[in-house]
């Protein structure tokens, strides 16, 4: 089989790197962070691409770096949270091992008060944005999520855990399927 055995997508802030790292260690593959894979493609930061070449030259970075992974990575793969909205992606994505990690704004916030490099939040009030964001989003997660885990509760190892333990149990998973 080629391609990830599981890819992370959701909102900013819910944990894909970390859980992702950890799911990772768990099933003793690889872990790749697509905005990782871009930056080490472009040789440019998300902020720098941004500012630079704006969002819609990003997302095409973004989707073009997205299909050589699906091709060539074998482990885990988190996604930025835009990244399933490009049409080819959101293509490439379907019928794939796509995890939602979903968390809930209170969680978000104070994830989202430690943290920097998220150009698309920048601005006075980021969790409107935030908000804004998850709304639109969230019912192109729906579509492509095989299953959809609350990842606001506990550490990246026990979301980690959760996930394998509904993997295991129902290792053909359906849409919406969700748990905490």
């Amino acid at each position: 089989m080629t391609g990830p055995l599981a890819i992370l997508i959701g909102p900013m802030a819910a944990g894909k790197t970390s859980v992702g790292r950890a799911l990772a260690s768990r099933l003793e593959v690889p872990f790749a962070d697509l905005d990782a894979l871009i930056v080490e493609t472009d040789g440019r930061t998300i902020p720098e691409i941004f500012a630079a070449d704006g969002e819609a030259a990003f997302r095409e970075l973004e989707a073009a770096t997205l299909a050589r992974a699906l091709q060539e990575h074998p482990g885990v793969l988190s996604l930025g949270g835009g990244a399933p909205l490009h049409p080819g992606s959101r293509e490439l994505l379907r019928g794939a091992p796509v995890i939602w990690l979903d968390v809930d704004e209170s969680v978000a916030a104070r994830r989202i008060a430690h943290g920097t490099g998220r150009p698309l939040l920048s601005g006075e009030d980021p969790m409107s944005r935030w908000r804004e964001l998850a709304v639109q989003r969230g019912p192109c997660y729906r579509e492509l999520a095989a299953l959809r885990i609350d990842s606001g509760h506990g550490t990246p190892a026990r979301v980690a855990r959760s996930i394998l333990r509904v993997l295991r149990d129902d290792p053909t998973t359906h849409p919406e399927k969700e748990t905490s």
